[in-house]
């Protein structure tokens, strides 16, 4: 099993990122999918998560209406396009796969390494 997060970088308050996730080694199409961040010195909190079944999504209050997560079961892969970012959105970010949707870290199975997202100018 194996997922690889990938598109962090350093971009300045208000711009946007996406980040994708490649997940290899498992039927991708039966996890449900979690974006997570960690900041320095403060706990993996979940942003965004979706289904496997019927697209459903959950977004953390201080993400919604900025990040969209989406999913490719065809290829495998799933998103986290981050719009309006803040520089308080700086943080690795992992993404994650397990049976069941939700956006508690310690629920998931199967982790990613991170990307570094961070916002300053």
């Amino acid at each position: 099993v194996q997922l690889q997060a990938s598109g962090g970088g350093l971009v300045q308050p208000g711009n946007s990122l996406r980040l994708s996730c490649a997940a290899s080694g498992f039927t991708f199409s039966n996890y449900a999918v979690g974006w997570f961040r960690q900041a320095p010195g403060k706990e993996r909190e979940g942003v965004a998560c979706i289904s496997s079944s019927d697209g459903s999504t959950y977004y953390d209050g201080s993400v919604k209406g900025r990040f969209t997560i989406s999913r490719d079961n065809a290829k495998n892969m799933a998103y986290l396009q981050m719009n309006s970012l803040k520089p308080e959105d700086t943080a690795v970010y992992y993404c994650a796969a397990d049976h069941n949707i939700g956006l508690i870290a310690s629920e998931y199975d199967y982790w990613g390494q991170g990307t570094q997202v961070t916002v300053s100018s």
